[in-house]
C-alpha cells in the first residue's frame, strides 16, 4: 500500500501537476508561438522520463517514488512540479488581471484630466483671462489646442469688457466609453460667474470630454456640451 502511494504521488501525480501547469500557462498566454515550442519541449521531456522510469521499474522492480536510495530524486521531482505549479498561478494572475488593472487605471487617468479640462474651461477671471485655458490646452492635443485657444480669445475679450468672472468645480465625472487608445468621459460642473455690484449666478454644467492615448499618455481631443433632451 506504502508503495502504491509513492507511486502514485510521484510517478503518476507529480508529472501530470507539472504537464498541467505548463499547458495551464499556455492559456494565460494565450498560446505565442514561443511557448507553444518551449511547452511542447518540456512536455516530451517529462513524458520520456515517464516512460524511462516505468521501462526501469519493470528491469529493476523500483520507481523514483518506491527507491528508498533516491530521496533526493524525489524531492527534485517534487520540486519541478512545485515550481511549474507556482509558475502557473504567477503567470495566470498577471496576464488575467493585467487588463483590468489597466482598466482601472486608466479610467481614473481620463476621469482627472477630463475633471481638470473641464474646470478649467470653465474658469475664467479679469486679471489672468488666459491662465485657465492655458492649463486646459497643455492637456490637449497640440492641433486642438491651438483651435481652442482661437475660440477662446474672444470669448475672452468679451467677458474682461465686462468684469466677469468665473469658477467651476466638479460634481461627478464618469466614463462613458474606454477603450485601449480612445475614451468618452461625461462631467458635470457647478458654475458661479461673478459680476461686481451683483449676485453671483450659479449654474450647472454637463460636458463630454473626448480623449485618446498617444504615446502612452491620455489627451484631450475635444470637450462638448452635453445637451438635456
Amino acid at each position: 500500500m506504502r508503495d502504491r502511494l509513492r507511486v502514485l504521488a510521484f510517478d503518476i501525480l507529480a508529472p501530470a501537476a507539472a504537464i498541467a501547469a505548463l499547458v495551464f500557462i499556455g492559456l494565460a498566454l494565450a498560446w505565442p508561438l514561443w511557448w507553444v515550442s518551449v511547452c511542447s519541449i518540456l512536455c516530451l521531456l517529462i513524458v520520456q522520463g515517464v516512460i524511462v522510469n516505468f521501462v526501469l521499474a519493470r528491469r529493476d522492480g523500483v520507481t523514483v517514488g518506491t527507491d528508498d536510495d533516491g530521496p533526493g530524486l524525489r524531492l527534485a521531482v517534487v520540486g519541478v512540479a512545485t515550481a511549474a505549479l507556482a509558475a502557473a498561478v504567477v503567470v495566470s494572475y498577471l496576464q488575467w488581471t493585467v487588463p483590468d488593472r489597466n482598466l482601472n487605471r486608466d479610467s481614473a487617468e481620463v476621469v482627472g484630466i477630463a475633471s481638470s479640462v473641464s474646470e478649467a474651461t470653465a474658469t475664467f477671471t479679469p486679471q489672468s483671462p488666459t491662465a485657465s485655458i492655458d492649463r486646459a490646452t497643455a492637456m490637449m492635443r497640440p492641433e486642438r489646442a491651438d483651435a481652442f485657444k482661437n475660440e477662446f480669445a474672444g470669448v475672452a475679450k468679451e467677458l474682461t469688457s465686462k468684469n466677469v468672472s468665473a469658477q467651476a468645480s466638479t460634481i461627478s465625472a464618469g466614463v462613458e466609453a474606454i477603450g485601449p487608445n480612445a475614451a468618452s468621459v461625461a462631467v458635470v460642473l457647478r458654475g458661479t460667474q461673478s459680476v461686481p455690484g451683483k449676485q453671483p449666478d450659479v449654474a450647472v454644467l454637463a460636458l463630454r470630454v473626448t480623449l485618446s492615448k498617444e504615446g502612452g499618455r491620455w489627451l484631450v481631443d475635444d470637450v462638448t456640451p452635453i445637451h438635456s433632451r
